[in-house]
């Protein structure tokens, strides 16, 4: 499916990295990060500018290559690869942020928390995904309730963390033509 979503010359979500993410990148020093799903490579392309280190991964071919045209066209380095939640396997202990910018599956509890073993001592965890009320909504995300987010969840996922704020809001998204309009999401930052 995203290979098939990814596959047109448009960046299908845009070429500017989603702005709870750029707001929350802006407030630290450049570190390692890794983003998991990271589809065209927005995100991992702006924090590259920003001076991070920037692992990225994404199962879709075709959202690599676009990411890593991106990369090229606006200078920076970027380690993009194809890998899924299933078998991504990195250091323990070695980004000091990771970021999950709609990365919405049916594995979510497991990919979060394996996720997490990635992390540093004090690194910090961001995520923005549609909630369960997105259904009310037609301005993207999956349809299934089983994919989306609610604060119980994500603080269950992620409970071993030694801070962590999560709120729901509604926002006005414009991240290309499958993000348009308002929306219902869940913003979610932790420390480990």
């Amino acid at each position: 499916m995203w290979d098939s979503r990814f596959a047109s010359e448009e960046y299908v979500y845009g070429t500017e990295p989603n702005n709870f993410f750029k707001e929350e990148l802006l407030k630290h020093a450049p570190g390692k990060l890794l983003l998991p799903g990271e589809g065209e490579g927005r995100n991992a392309v702006f924090a590259a500018g920003m001076g991070w280190d920037v692992t990225a991964f994404d199962s879709s071919i075709a959202g690599k290559e676009k990411a890593e045209r991106l990369a090229a066209k606006n200078k920076v380095e970027i380690t993009y690869l194809l890998d899924s939640y299933e078998s991504a396997n990195f250091e323990e202990n070695s980004f000091d942020m990771i970021a999950f910018v709609y990365t919405h599956t049916n594995i979510r509890e497991h990919q979060h928390k394996k996720m997490l073993n990635f992390l540093k001592p004090g690194g910090i965890i961001v995520l923005e995904g549609f909630s369960k009320n997105q259904l009310n909504y037609n301005t993207g995300g999956p349809g299934n309730v089983d994919m989306l987010y609610s604060i119980d969840e994500i603080k269950a996922d992620f409970k071993l963390l030694s801070e962590i704020n999560v709120r729901e809001e509604e926002i006005s998204i414009e991240e290309g033509q499958f993000h348009s309009g308002k929306a219902s999401v869940i913003k979610t930052l932790g420390k480990k």
